[in-house]
């Protein structure tokens, strides 16, 4: 080599991902060690309360060390994304998901102890009860993209679509509200052809109330938080950052499927066959707004466009539901 010669640098070294087990090259080992060991004794502790059967290791113990295990994975996969100078420099929305569900059983079983102990031998009218579970997983959905997504760097909460409600954000309401019948009929066309098939058809995730205060608590719960919560996660968050690693399309069917089966994950049957014919028929019928949802985001570059098709939907449904019981007396 002569002297006015300077030897290449050596290319900087392959850092592992996060399935592969390893501290070796890692800038954050510990959070990378207590993702993977909390997340794996969550899921064992799970798997004990199915076996048992245990509720406290079902609904408490292993969903909190999961949740621990989860969120400790998405601190230590934003901070190797972001030294390797990635695209996206955050969570997998699979892992923020992941947490979300975890921490609403963990939460959530806490919070139901503490009301049952509460309330005593009375008991909350069903429709209140399930107006408290719709806004406590909204908070713990909300917060978890917080901590994990927000409080990260990975992204704002501007970049997720959400921006100042003004006289625009309410014409991008508007304009997704005018989509939610032709959605619904495309939904109903879908459920013509796959019920059949199986046979079954699902329950309501909000039964109707057949009383006009049960239908206005439900409407808040159905048609305003879970909309705000689910759009935030799943348009807001989801889609923003998958397209940044796997392009516009692939992010729309990305969160479309995620969105779809979030919604068939508490199904229950007397049977193999019926839970299978659930979880088809349920996922099925949930892809066309949620590939619509999808689109309007994408295409306003908004959050409010798909919360206004989102919040049109699910009022819809509610009063049909509604009307369909009280028709029926």
């Amino acid at each position: 080599m002569r002297e006015d010669e300077v030897p290449d640098a050596p290319p900087p070294p392959v850092r592992p991902g996060a399935s592969i087990f390893t501290i070796e090259g890692r800038s954050a080992p510990g959070l990378f060690v207590v993702g993977w060991l909390a997340s794996l004794l969550g899921l064992a502790l799970v798997l004990v309360g199915v076996l048992a059967p245990s509720g406290l290791f079902l609904y408490f113990v292993g969903p909190t060390l999961l949740t621990i295990g989860l969120v400790a994975g998405a601190g230590s996969q934003t901070i190797e994304r972001r030294v390797r100078g990635e695209a996206y420099a955050g969570p997998s929305p699979y892992l923020v998901f992941g947490a979300c569900i975890a921490a609403v059983y963990a939460i959530g079983s806490i919070f139901g102890l503490g009301l049952h102990l509460a309330l005593g031998s009375s008991t909350l009218p069903g429709y209140l009860v399930r107006l408290v579970g719709v806004a406590l997983q909204a908070v713990v959905f909300i917060g978890i993209i917080r901590l994990t997504v927000v409080d990260g760097q990975a992204l704002t909460w501007r970049e997720m679509g959400w921006r100042r409600p003004d006289a625009t954000a309410l014409r991008e309401l508007a304009s997704g509200a005018f989509l939610s019948l032709p959605v619904i009929g495309l939904t109903a066309i879908v459920a013509a052809i796959v019920v059949p098939l199986f046979n079954v058809v699902p329950e309501a995730p909000l039964p109707a109330t057949g009383v006009a205060v049960g239908l206005a608590v439900q409407l808040l719960a159905g048609a305003i938080i879970a909309p705000i919560a689910e759009e935030t996660v799943f348009r807001g968050f989801a889609i923003s950052a998958w397209q940044r690693t796997v392009g516009t399309r692939g992010a729309i069917v990305r969160a479309s499927v995620l969105f779809a089966l979030a919604h068939v994950l508490n199904v229950t049957a007397d049977n193999s066959a019926e839970a299978i014919g659930l979880i088809v028929v349920g996922f099925t019928t949930r892809l066309p707004v949620a590939f619509a949802l999808g689109w309007l985001f994408v295409a306003r570059r908004s959050i409010w466009a798909p919360l206004g098709l989102h919040i049109a939907f699910n009022a819809i449904l509610l009063v049909l539901g509604e009307l369909a019981v009280t028709g029926a007396r």
